[in-house]
């Protein structure tokens, strides 16, 4: 993910700008009315794409049956217990940073869409659980040491091979006091605080453990600061290198913990704390390496409700983040394809597309309770607004599109090819491909596919290229899924 600069919003409408808004809401009303999804279908496989990523000793009902137990021995060379959690993307690393927030997001789905997920609540339930049962070993030894990473990225991305079958390096790596990582910290610390409201009433010793995790992991963030990046440079960059900095996820960790626990400190430790670690930055960027839309849409909420006077920049920033993605009025760094998608720069747009639209759905359903409209200019955005502009990209994501196409493999009748996960039993790490393109130009028609999954997707002029040396646009991440789950749960229950 690109480095964002600091921005300044106008927030003027000309009559020609809301014109071009209007004309965008129409022709997607009618896209959308064109295409009638199945958005339980999608919600299902969506949840089930989890279980293609899990690593370690799968369960019983794994519902996924090609699927076998992997790197069984995981942090065993650091005399720990590593095993669990998920493989992020189509390798098979295990990365921290990535992963806390695929939790986070999860369990935000869980929590503000849950009650519209029928039947596959207590799979998305499970698949958070699955995530912060390996966060809670990994933070096992806080403040002393906190792990990162399993897996040596260069060695895995010169081999193409299941998860079942490989035998590349399982190094660990970890951040300590001596080699601080509040980013990947004060994530992990957020996911752990959010994954305790969603077990509150379905498991209160497993919800208290889990807090008083978060509470011991943020502790350490704060007092030992530093980009995680910065002590295991040649680890974790360039994949998932921290470029935005860490201050972010202090503000992040700190709002979750005070949503999941009310104590007044986190509350005391957000205001006190909204200049110095730049809360009003990047308002329109949200993802695994930036999450300042994210904390104001989160700690609005308490503000819209008449309970937090004093958090009142948040939603300030909150409502410059809702008019700065208006088609027609948007912020440069926000753009529009000719088919509607919402469109950033950088490597895999989808996850863009998925964590801003999450943000637009949550904050139209805070505003509806408050009885709320955002002002833009010479307009407002309604709930209903942006609950149209959210349904826009999914339906953009299911087949709505110029290609006619879904992203989400194994939905609808015409789909991206696939991601594979490597031929059973095959090694081709010998000779080693040079470069992770060609590494997947590699993978053969025996290869087994991975569906469902939520691809990278298509570039600003709705082109796809439906080739798997296209990484950037073929492969898919958890973390892209994740916000997608609470979407689908929502317009599953509001077609």
């Amino acid at each position: 993910m690109a480095r964002k600069s600091r921005r300044s919003f106008s927030l003027s409408l000309s009559s020609a700008r809301f014109s071009s808004l209007l004309l965008f809401l129409l022709l997607s009303l009618r896209r959308a009315s064109a295409g009638g999804h199945d958005y339980n279908d999608a919600l299902r496989k969506s949840i089930l794409f989890f279980e293609g990523q899990r690593s370690g000793r799968l369960p019983p009902d794994q519902r996924l049956r090609w699927r076998r137990d992997s790197a069984l021995h995981d942090g065993a060379s650091a005399g720990v217990d590593l095993t669990g959690g998920y493989y992020d993307a189509g390798d098979n690393i295990k990365f921290g940073f990535p992963m806390a927030f695929t939790m986070t997001l999860l369990s935000w789905s869980v929590m503000d869409f849950g009650r519209n997920m029928g039947g596959e609540l207590n799979n998305a339930v499970k698949a958070v659980k699955w995530g912060t049962d390996y966060l809670l070993k990994a933070t096992k030894d806080v403040p002393n040491a906190l792990y990162v990473q399993v897996g040596d990225a260069y060695s895995d991305h010169n081999c193409w091979e299941r998860p079942e079958d490989m035998d590349t390096l399982r190094t660990v790596f970890k951040i300590d006091r001596s080699h601080p990582g509040s980013d990947v910290a004060g994530e992990t610390a957020a996911a752990l605080a959010a994954a305790s409201i969603v077990f509150r009433s379905r498991d209160p010793r497993y919800s208290r453990l889990l807090l008083d995790r978060a509470i011991k992991v943020f502790d350490y963030a704060d007092r030992h600061r530093g980009a995680y990046s910065s002590s295991l440079r040649s680890a974790v960059c360039p994949f998932y290198c921290d470029v935005n900095g860490y201050q972010d996820e202090l503000l992040w960790g700190a709002a979750w913990l005070h949503k999941a626990s009310g104590r007044r400190e986190y509350r005391e430790y957000i205001v006190r704390n909204e200049v110095v670690l730049r809360a009003g930055d990047t308002i329109n960027e949200f993802g695994w390496d930036n999450k300042h839309a994210g904390i104001n849409v989160l700690i609005s909420k308490e503000v819209l409700m008449g309970k937090a006077n004093d958090l009142v920049a948040f939603k300030r920033n909150a409502d410059g983040f809702i008019c700065s993605v208006l088609p027609g009025i948007s912020d440069p760094q926000i753009q529009y394809s000719p088919g509607g998608l919402l469109f950033k720069a950088g490597s895999s747009n989808m996850q863009h597309v998925t964590s801003l639209s999450f943000l637009l759905l949550a904050y139209s359903n805070y505003l509806s309770h408050a009885n709320h409209a955002v002002p833009c200019g010479g307009t407002y955005a309604t709930p209903s607004l942006l609950k149209r502009l959210a349904k826009r990209q999914v339906d953009y994501i299911l087949g709505d599109n110029p290609l006619g196409i879904s992203y989400m493999v194994g939905y609808g009748a015409r789909y991206h090819r696939g991601s594979t996960t490597g031929a059973a039993h095959s090694h081709l790490c010998r000779p080693i491909p040079p470069t992770l393109a060609a590494k997947r130009a590699l993978a053969t028609s025996s290869a087994q596919i991975q569906t469902p999954i939520l691809v990278g997707g298509p570039n600003s002029s709705d082109a796809f290229p439906d080739s798997r040396p296209f990484f950037q646009e073929s492969e898919p991440t958890t973390y892209i899924n994740a916000p997608l789950v609470g979407l689908l749960a929502y317009f599953s229950a509001h077609p």
